[in-house]
Protein backbone atom coordinates (compact mmCIF):
# COMPACT_ATOMS: atom_id res chain seq x y z
CA UNK A 1 0.00 0.00 0.00
CA UNK A 2 1.28 3.43 -0.66
CA UNK A 3 1.67 5.15 2.33
CA UNK A 4 4.42 5.91 5.28
CA UNK A 5 5.09 3.24 8.82
CA UNK A 6 5.96 5.74 11.48
CA UNK A 7 7.77 4.19 14.39
CA UNK A 8 8.02 5.38 18.22
CA UNK A 9 8.81 5.20 21.14
CA UNK A 10 6.29 6.30 23.87
CA UNK A 11 5.93 6.08 27.64
CA UNK A 12 2.46 4.87 28.80
CA UNK A 13 1.41 5.40 32.53
CA UNK A 14 -2.04 2.52 32.43
CA UNK A 15 0.42 0.00 30.41
CA UNK A 16 -2.09 -0.13 27.76
CA UNK A 17 -0.01 0.30 24.67
CA UNK A 18 -2.61 -0.75 22.37
CA UNK A 19 -5.13 1.91 23.26
CA UNK A 20 -2.42 4.29 23.12
CA UNK A 21 -1.55 3.58 19.60
CA UNK A 22 -5.12 3.01 18.38
CA UNK A 23 -5.45 6.82 20.28
CA UNK A 24 -2.85 8.02 18.14
CA UNK A 25 -3.55 6.61 14.88
CA UNK A 26 -7.30 7.87 15.03
CA UNK A 27 -5.70 11.18 16.17
CA UNK A 28 -3.58 11.69 13.39
CA UNK A 29 -5.93 10.84 10.87
CA UNK A 30 -9.49 10.62 10.76
CA UNK A 31 -9.89 12.20 14.47
CA UNK A 32 -12.62 9.78 15.44
CA UNK A 33 -14.06 6.32 14.34
CA UNK A 34 -16.49 4.28 16.83
CA UNK A 35 -18.80 7.21 17.21
CA UNK A 36 -19.12 8.05 13.40
CA UNK A 37 -22.38 6.53 11.72
CA UNK A 38 -21.64 3.43 9.06
CA UNK A 39 -21.79 5.83 5.94
CA UNK A 40 -18.81 7.87 7.32
CA UNK A 41 -16.44 5.20 8.38
CA UNK A 42 -17.30 3.49 4.50
CA UNK A 43 -15.91 7.00 3.47
CA UNK A 44 -13.05 7.91 5.71
CA UNK A 45 -11.96 4.24 5.69
CA UNK A 46 -9.38 4.37 3.19
CA UNK A 47 -8.21 7.79 5.03
CA UNK A 48 -7.60 6.13 8.94
CA UNK A 49 -4.21 5.32 10.15
CA UNK A 50 -3.53 2.00 11.23
CA UNK A 51 -1.75 0.41 13.59
CA UNK A 52 0.96 -2.44 12.96
CA UNK A 53 2.99 -3.09 15.70
CA UNK A 54 2.71 -2.79 19.45
CA UNK A 55 5.74 -4.32 21.65
CA UNK A 56 6.80 -3.51 25.15
CA UNK A 57 10.37 -2.63 25.63
CA UNK A 58 10.21 -2.66 28.93
CA UNK A 59 8.25 -2.30 32.11
CA UNK A 60 8.22 -0.59 36.00
CA UNK A 61 5.37 -0.50 38.16
CA UNK A 62 2.35 1.15 35.85
CA UNK A 63 4.91 2.32 33.66
CA UNK A 64 5.23 0.94 30.62
CA UNK A 65 7.85 2.08 27.64
CA UNK A 66 6.84 0.50 24.31
CA UNK A 67 7.42 0.79 20.47
CA UNK A 68 4.70 1.00 18.23
CA UNK A 69 4.10 1.53 14.25
CA UNK A 70 1.60 3.69 12.77
CA UNK A 71 0.77 3.08 9.13
CA UNK A 72 -0.61 6.45 6.88
CA UNK A 73 -1.64 6.19 3.85
CA UNK A 74 -0.45 8.27 1.07
CA UNK A 75 -4.22 9.68 0.23
CA UNK A 76 -3.67 11.93 3.79
CA UNK A 77 -0.75 14.11 2.56
CA UNK A 78 0.75 15.79 -0.08
CA UNK A 79 4.18 14.42 -0.99
CA UNK A 80 6.54 16.85 0.85
CA UNK A 81 8.41 16.81 3.96
CA UNK A 82 6.51 19.51 6.17
CA UNK A 83 3.41 17.62 4.95
CA UNK A 84 4.68 14.24 6.01
CA UNK A 85 6.35 15.41 9.32
CA UNK A 86 3.00 17.24 10.47
CA UNK A 87 1.23 14.25 9.45
CA UNK A 88 2.73 11.61 11.65
CA UNK A 89 4.20 13.99 14.22
CA UNK A 90 3.15 17.53 14.69
CA UNK A 91 0.35 17.77 17.37
CA UNK A 92 1.73 14.49 18.63
CA UNK A 93 5.38 15.98 19.66
CA UNK A 94 3.60 17.81 22.00
CA UNK A 95 1.84 15.08 23.70
CA UNK A 96 4.03 14.08 26.27
CA UNK A 97 7.33 11.39 26.39
CA UNK A 98 7.11 10.01 22.81
CA UNK A 99 9.95 9.97 20.37
CA UNK A 100 9.73 9.51 16.71
CA UNK A 101 12.59 6.09 15.42
CA UNK A 102 11.53 6.21 11.99
CA UNK A 103 9.83 6.44 8.88
CA UNK A 104 9.24 4.14 6.47
CA UNK A 105 8.11 5.21 2.85
CA UNK A 106 6.35 2.88 0.42
CA UNK A 107 8.67 2.75 -2.92
CA UNK A 108 5.60 5.02 -4.64
CA UNK A 109 6.63 7.73 -2.26
CA UNK A 110 10.48 7.59 -2.20
CA UNK A 111 10.40 7.94 -5.93
CA UNK A 112 8.93 11.51 -5.67
CA UNK A 113 11.92 12.92 -3.88
CA UNK A 114 15.42 13.97 -5.67
CA UNK A 115 17.77 12.12 -2.99
CA UNK A 116 21.12 13.70 -3.84
CA UNK A 117 22.01 15.76 -6.76
CA UNK A 118 25.49 14.34 -7.34
CA UNK A 119 26.39 11.72 -4.45
CA UNK A 120 29.54 9.64 -3.53
CA UNK A 121 30.37 8.85 -7.22
CA UNK A 122 30.40 12.19 -8.45
CA UNK A 123 31.92 14.02 -5.52
CA UNK A 124 35.08 11.31 -5.66
CA UNK A 125 34.76 11.59 -9.99
CA UNK A 126 35.78 15.23 -9.33
CA UNK A 127 38.43 14.62 -6.82
CA UNK A 128 39.26 11.70 -8.39
CA UNK A 129 39.93 9.86 -5.39
CA UNK A 130 38.42 6.68 -5.17
CA UNK A 131 40.16 4.42 -2.51
CA UNK A 132 39.93 6.29 0.83
CA UNK A 133 38.65 8.33 2.50
CA UNK A 134 37.95 11.62 1.75
CA UNK A 135 39.35 14.23 4.23
CA UNK A 136 38.10 17.34 4.56
CA UNK A 137 39.26 20.89 7.00
CA UNK A 138 37.69 23.43 8.66
CA UNK A 139 37.90 26.95 8.89
CA UNK A 140 38.92 27.81 12.12
CA UNK A 141 39.24 31.38 14.02
CA UNK A 142 37.82 32.70 11.04
CA UNK A 143 35.38 35.19 12.47
CA UNK A 144 36.39 39.19 11.57
CA UNK A 145 38.66 37.67 8.94
CA UNK A 146 39.13 39.75 5.75
CA UNK A 147 39.54 37.83 2.40
CA UNK A 148 43.60 37.68 2.01
CA UNK A 149 43.60 35.76 5.62
CA UNK A 150 40.91 33.65 4.36
CA UNK A 151 42.67 33.16 1.03
CA UNK A 152 46.02 32.10 2.95
CA UNK A 153 44.10 29.77 5.00
CA UNK A 154 42.62 28.06 2.43
CA UNK A 155 45.87 27.99 0.34
CA UNK A 156 47.72 26.33 3.54
CA UNK A 157 44.82 24.01 4.08
CA UNK A 158 45.13 22.65 0.34
CA UNK A 159 48.95 22.63 0.65
CA UNK A 160 48.22 19.98 3.52
CA UNK A 161 46.52 17.71 0.89
CA UNK A 162 43.07 18.00 1.82
CA UNK A 163 40.40 16.97 -0.51
CA UNK A 164 37.81 19.57 0.68
CA UNK A 165 37.73 22.71 2.95
CA UNK A 166 34.40 23.81 4.29
CA UNK A 167 33.58 27.59 5.70
CA UNK A 168 32.86 27.03 9.68
CA UNK A 169 28.64 27.49 9.91
CA UNK A 170 29.08 30.72 11.28
CA UNK A 171 30.48 32.51 8.85
CA UNK A 172 28.11 34.63 7.36
CA UNK A 173 28.37 37.79 4.64
CA UNK A 174 29.74 40.08 6.89
CA UNK A 175 33.87 40.57 6.89
CA UNK A 176 33.13 38.99 3.48
CA UNK A 177 30.71 37.75 0.78
CA UNK A 178 29.51 34.69 -0.26
CA UNK A 179 30.68 35.46 -3.85
CA UNK A 180 34.05 37.33 -3.00
CA UNK A 181 34.74 34.00 -0.90
CA UNK A 182 34.07 31.57 -4.13
CA UNK A 183 36.33 34.24 -6.16
CA UNK A 184 39.23 33.87 -3.99
CA UNK A 185 38.79 29.75 -3.23
CA UNK A 186 39.06 29.28 -6.87
CA UNK A 187 41.55 30.93 -7.73
CA UNK A 188 43.93 29.71 -4.80
CA UNK A 189 42.89 26.50 -5.18
CA UNK A 190 43.59 26.49 -8.80
CA UNK A 191 46.92 27.82 -7.99
CA UNK A 192 47.87 24.95 -5.40
CA UNK A 193 46.84 22.48 -8.20
CA UNK A 194 48.85 24.00 -10.94
CA UNK A 195 51.81 23.49 -8.46
CA UNK A 196 51.29 20.14 -7.26
CA UNK A 197 48.58 18.62 -8.40
CA UNK A 198 46.45 18.40 -5.74
CA UNK A 199 42.57 18.67 -6.11
CA UNK A 200 40.88 20.50 -3.32
CA UNK A 201 37.23 22.01 -3.21
CA UNK A 202 35.60 24.72 -1.32
CA UNK A 203 32.43 24.16 0.57
CA UNK A 204 31.33 28.40 0.94
CA UNK A 205 28.51 28.80 3.83
CA UNK A 206 25.40 29.75 1.83
CA UNK A 207 23.65 31.91 4.02
CA UNK A 208 20.78 34.83 4.18
CA UNK A 209 17.19 35.26 4.33
CA UNK A 210 15.25 32.19 2.68
CA UNK A 211 13.98 34.01 -0.12
CA UNK A 212 17.39 35.02 -0.72
CA UNK A 213 18.95 31.79 -0.66
CA UNK A 214 18.15 30.53 -4.87
CA UNK A 215 19.51 34.00 -6.27
CA UNK A 216 22.67 33.83 -4.02
CA UNK A 217 23.13 29.84 -5.09
CA UNK A 218 22.54 30.88 -8.29
CA UNK A 219 25.03 34.16 -8.70
CA UNK A 220 27.83 31.66 -6.62
CA UNK A 221 26.79 28.45 -8.60
CA UNK A 222 27.75 30.65 -11.91
CA UNK A 223 30.91 31.72 -10.74
CA UNK A 224 31.78 28.21 -9.76
CA UNK A 225 31.07 27.49 -6.23
CA UNK A 226 32.21 24.00 -5.65
CA UNK A 227 30.05 23.05 -3.20
CA UNK A 228 27.74 24.75 -1.00
CA UNK A 229 27.30 24.33 3.28
CA UNK A 230 23.99 24.94 4.63
CA UNK A 231 22.69 25.19 7.95
CA UNK A 232 19.49 22.85 6.78
CA UNK A 233 17.84 22.97 10.11
CA UNK A 234 18.34 26.49 10.31
CA UNK A 235 16.01 26.64 7.24
CA UNK A 236 14.27 23.41 7.26
CA UNK A 237 14.57 20.33 4.85
CA UNK A 238 11.91 21.23 2.27
CA UNK A 239 14.09 24.33 2.00
CA UNK A 240 17.11 22.05 1.07
CA UNK A 241 14.63 20.37 -1.20
CA UNK A 242 13.68 23.35 -3.40
CA UNK A 243 17.58 24.07 -3.77
CA UNK A 244 18.27 20.46 -4.89
CA UNK A 245 15.39 20.58 -7.46
CA UNK A 246 16.20 24.09 -8.63
CA UNK A 247 18.14 23.30 -12.10
CA UNK A 248 19.97 26.24 -12.50
CA UNK A 249 21.76 25.09 -9.13
CA UNK A 250 24.20 22.44 -9.80
CA UNK A 251 26.21 22.42 -7.35
CA UNK A 252 26.70 19.76 -4.23
CA UNK A 253 25.18 20.57 -0.92
CA UNK A 254 27.07 19.76 2.39
CA UNK A 255 24.52 19.51 4.85
CA UNK A 256 25.18 21.07 8.18
CA UNK A 257 23.75 19.97 11.68
CA UNK A 258 23.28 22.73 13.80
CA UNK A 259 20.06 23.75 15.43
CA UNK A 260 19.57 19.71 15.05
CA UNK A 261 20.14 18.91 18.72
CA UNK A 262 17.01 20.70 19.45
CA UNK A 263 15.02 17.74 17.89
CA UNK A 264 17.53 14.90 18.59
CA UNK A 265 19.06 14.93 21.83
CA UNK A 266 16.64 14.15 24.92
CA UNK A 267 15.93 10.10 24.89
CA UNK A 268 12.42 10.54 25.42
CA UNK A 269 11.41 13.38 23.40
CA UNK A 270 11.52 14.58 19.78
CA UNK A 271 12.62 12.76 16.33
CA UNK A 272 15.65 10.28 16.24
CA UNK A 273 19.15 11.40 15.20
CA UNK A 274 19.60 8.54 12.60
CA UNK A 275 16.03 9.58 11.13
CA UNK A 276 16.62 13.47 10.81
CA UNK A 277 20.54 13.41 10.04
CA UNK A 278 20.45 10.43 7.87
CA UNK A 279 17.08 9.60 5.97
CA UNK A 280 15.31 12.55 5.98
CA UNK A 281 18.58 14.58 4.79
CA UNK A 282 19.60 11.91 2.42
CA UNK A 283 15.86 12.40 0.97
CA UNK A 284 15.80 15.91 0.59
CA UNK A 285 18.95 15.84 -1.34
CA UNK A 286 22.22 16.44 0.67
CA UNK A 287 25.60 15.09 -1.02
CA UNK A 288 27.20 15.56 2.15
CA UNK A 289 25.77 15.23 6.06
CA UNK A 290 28.06 16.35 8.92
CA UNK A 291 27.01 14.72 12.71
CA UNK A 292 28.68 14.14 16.02
CA UNK A 293 31.31 11.63 15.80
CA UNK A 294 31.05 9.43 18.78
CA UNK A 295 34.98 10.51 19.90
CA UNK A 296 35.14 13.98 20.98
CA UNK A 297 33.55 16.09 22.94
CA UNK A 298 30.34 16.99 20.86
CA UNK A 299 29.68 13.34 20.37
CA UNK A 300 26.75 10.85 19.98
CA UNK A 301 26.72 7.28 20.89
CA UNK A 302 28.30 4.83 18.01
CA UNK A 303 25.40 2.40 17.50
CA UNK A 304 23.25 6.09 16.60
CA UNK A 305 26.41 7.20 14.39
CA UNK A 306 26.28 3.98 12.53
CA UNK A 307 22.63 4.03 11.95
CA UNK A 308 23.01 7.34 10.27
CA UNK A 309 25.74 6.52 8.06
CA UNK A 310 23.76 3.18 7.35
CA UNK A 311 20.73 5.36 6.01
CA UNK A 312 22.45 7.97 4.31
CA UNK A 313 24.43 4.68 1.96
CA UNK A 314 22.28 1.98 2.31
CA UNK A 315 20.87 1.36 -1.44
CA UNK A 316 17.19 2.50 -1.69
CA UNK A 317 17.20 3.77 -5.04
CA UNK A 318 18.76 7.11 -4.03
CA UNK A 319 21.97 8.15 -4.38
CA UNK A 320 24.47 8.13 -1.85
CA UNK A 321 25.48 10.70 1.14
CA UNK A 322 28.98 11.11 2.39
CA UNK A 323 28.75 10.51 5.91
CA UNK A 324 30.42 12.58 7.49
CA UNK A 325 31.47 12.32 11.64
CA UNK A 326 32.60 15.25 13.21
CA UNK A 327 34.47 17.06 16.47
CA UNK A 328 36.94 15.99 18.18
CA UNK A 329 38.64 13.91 14.93
CA UNK A 330 42.86 13.98 15.37
CA UNK A 331 45.08 11.71 13.20
CA UNK A 332 45.27 9.31 15.92
CA UNK A 333 41.52 8.40 15.79
CA UNK A 334 41.70 7.02 11.40
CA UNK A 335 42.16 3.52 12.72
CA UNK A 336 39.22 3.56 14.59
CA UNK A 337 37.06 5.80 12.14
CA UNK A 338 37.90 3.50 9.44
CA UNK A 339 37.17 0.60 10.92
CA UNK A 340 33.86 2.60 11.96
CA UNK A 341 32.85 3.80 8.98
CA UNK A 342 34.90 2.58 6.50
CA UNK A 343 35.81 4.10 2.83
CA UNK A 344 32.70 5.48 2.35
CA UNK A 345 33.10 8.34 4.66
CA UNK A 346 35.01 12.22 5.15
CA UNK A 347 37.33 12.50 7.45
CA UNK A 348 36.46 15.80 8.72
CA UNK A 349 38.79 18.30 11.15
CA UNK A 350 38.93 21.45 12.46
CA UNK A 351 41.42 21.36 15.83
CA UNK A 352 42.82 18.11 14.55
CA UNK A 353 44.55 20.13 11.18
CA UNK A 354 45.12 23.40 12.73
CA UNK A 355 46.17 22.31 15.91
CA UNK A 356 49.12 20.49 14.57
CA UNK A 357 52.67 21.76 15.68
CA UNK A 358 53.47 22.48 11.99
CA UNK A 359 49.91 24.13 11.31
CA UNK A 360 47.15 23.40 8.46
CA UNK A 361 50.19 21.92 6.40
CA UNK A 362 51.47 19.77 9.08
CA UNK A 363 47.99 18.50 9.93
CA UNK A 364 46.44 17.64 6.46
CA UNK A 365 49.89 15.80 5.74
CA UNK A 366 49.34 13.85 9.09
CA UNK A 367 46.22 13.01 8.27
CA UNK A 368 47.15 11.64 4.80
CA UNK A 369 49.70 9.80 6.31
CA UNK A 370 47.56 8.00 8.88
CA UNK A 371 44.87 7.14 6.27
CA UNK A 372 47.89 5.33 4.24
CA UNK A 373 49.10 3.82 6.92
CA UNK A 374 45.66 2.28 8.10
CA UNK A 375 44.52 1.30 4.75
CA UNK A 376 48.02 -0.49 4.06
CA UNK A 377 47.64 -2.52 7.21
CA UNK A 378 50.73 -0.84 9.46
CA UNK A 379 50.02 0.79 12.94
CA UNK A 380 50.87 4.22 12.90
CA UNK A 381 53.52 3.82 15.47
CA UNK A 382 55.34 1.65 12.71
CA UNK A 383 54.09 4.00 9.87
CA UNK A 384 55.40 7.16 12.04
CA UNK A 385 58.99 6.14 11.81
CA UNK A 386 58.97 7.33 8.45
CA UNK A 387 56.08 10.34 8.36
CA UNK A 388 56.96 13.08 10.49
CA UNK A 389 53.95 14.84 10.27
CA UNK A 390 52.28 12.22 11.49
CA UNK A 391 54.91 11.47 14.08
CA UNK A 392 54.48 14.77 15.86
CA UNK A 393 50.24 14.70 15.49
CA UNK A 394 50.98 11.09 17.73
CA UNK A 395 53.00 12.93 20.05
CA UNK A 396 50.44 15.61 20.82
CA UNK A 397 47.56 13.60 20.53
CA UNK A 398 48.32 9.99 20.96
CA UNK A 399 46.31 7.03 19.19
CA UNK A 400 43.23 5.39 19.79
CA UNK A 401 43.60 1.79 20.70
Amino acid sequence: MSGIIATYQIYDQVANLEKRAESIALGLTVGSWTNLPQNDQIQLLKHKGKVTSVRVDESAGNRTKGIIEIFYPSHNFTADLPAILTTVFGKLSLDGEIKLIDLHFSNDLLALFPGPKFGISAIREKLQVFDRPLLMSIFKSVIGRDLNYIGEELRNQALGGVDLIKDDEILFDTCTSLEERVVQGKNILQQVFESNGQRTLYAVNLTGRTFELKEKAKRAAELGADIFLFNVFAYGLDVLQSLVEDPDISVPIMAHPAISGAFTSSPDYGIESSLLLGKLVRLAGADFSLFPSPYGSVSMEKSKTLKIAEYLTEPNGLLKTFPVPSAGIHPGLVPQLIADFGNEQVINAGGGVHGHPDGPIGGGKAFREAIAATLSGITLEDYANQAPSLQKAIELWGVRS
